[in-house]
């Protein structure tokens, strides 16, 4: 049993990110932050995709997506700030020449765990987690696998980003979507209504979050929305 169980039912490309990152967190923590970021990113386009309640931002790219007032109001701000956290945290992965230590990736896998636990309480339609699931440290693999460079992190990224569909495309138009998309939207909408009638008593660890996120404020000087990176004067424009 891994720690995003609970996912691969609903969510297989979540999950299979997710594991990604599980499995690179103590061998290869740049690598590890990135599939983290990539996580995120799969679970911010699919409540896009299937939540008619929020709506679409101009800008497509990650940090744009959660800035959104709407996603903002439904995830609510333990969650923003979790994913604000995991952004530059996977930023500085492909983006800077520093050093990614393990705790940056153990910080960024937690973090997933959480918003993943709360993305899965929130819309599973099936089996919901339950309320006293907890991350689990000791499940990470501790194994010894090649690190990847930045250079093949940010060729991974583009190509990834060539894959996914475009969510503008998606959504320009309500009344064409597909029929087997409204009949899951109209699913999602009835097991959000549900777990909204129960009270949330998971630990979010939000103090932990806000700890990590004043840390990344000061160390990694990141312009969420626009996505500016600026280190010892360097400026480079990344992807989310």
């Amino acid at each position: 049993m891994t720690n995003f169980a609970f996912l691969e039912a609903e969510w297989p490309s979540l999950y299979e990110a997710a594991e990604k990152a599980s499995n690179a967190v103590y061998p290869d923590p740049r690598t590890a932050c990135f599939y983290a970021r990539r996580a995120l990113e799969l679970a911010v386009q699919w409540m896009y995709k299937h939540d008619y309640s929020l709506l679409l931002p101009y800008q497509e790219n990650l940090s744009a997506l959660i800035h959104e007032p709407t996603f903002k109001k439904v995830a609510g701000e333990a969650i923003f700030n979790k994913a604000r956290v995991i952004i530059r945290l996977g930023n500085q992965a492909v983006h800077s020449n520093s050093t990614v230590l393990l705790h940056d990736s153990l910080t960024a896998i937690n973090e997933l765990f959480h918003i993943s636990y709360w993305l899965a309480r929130t819309y599973a339609r099936k089996e919901k987690p339950e309320p006293g699931l907890s991350f689990n440290p000791d499940e990470l693999p501790k194994t010894t696998v090649p690190r990847q460079t930045m250079e093949q992190l940010r060729n991974l990224e583009a190509s990834l980003r060539e894959k996914d569909e475009k969510l503008s495309e998606l959504l320009s138009d309500k009344s064409a979507l597909d029929e087997e998309l409204k009949r899951l939207r109209a699913e999602v909408a009835k097991a959000k209504e549900a777990s909204a009638l129960l009270t949330d008593t998971h630990d979010y660890s939000e103090a932990e979050t806000r700890k990590s996120l004043i840390d990344l404020l000061v160390t990694t000087p990141i312009t969420e929305v626009t996505g500016i990176y600026q280190n010892s004067g360097e400026i480079v424009i990344p992807i989310s």
